[in-house]
């Protein structure tokens, strides 16, 4: 599992970004950390969420995905792996 930091949140928002997606923090309706906003490739985080709850919500978000791994660097697909291996144990 990934740490909660700062750092994690920046690596999920790199591998995002390298599919071709915008995050963006701002306050909203939702319950959930994130969601995305229909037909557009836009994530929208829950800036009030904690740090916990932003990483997680962008975990699951990228555990739902179709992910053209063609995209990726190397490093971004450890980064898939680990996070789709974390689904597996759970």
């Amino acid at each position: 599992m990934l740490p909660f930091t700062q750092t994690s949140l920046d690596k999920l928002e790199r591998l995002l970004l390298s599919l071709g997606f915008k995050v963006r923090y701002e306050k909203g309706n939702f319950r959930t950390g994130s969601c995305v906003i229909q037909h557009s490739k836009v994530v929208v985080v829950n800036k009030f969420s904690n740090m916990e709850v932003k990483i997680n919500s962008l975990v699951n978000l990228i555990n739902g995905m179709e992910i053209d791994q063609s995209l990726l660097d190397d490093k971004q697909k450890q980064l898939l792996y680990s996070i789709k291996q974390t689904k597996l144990t759970l």
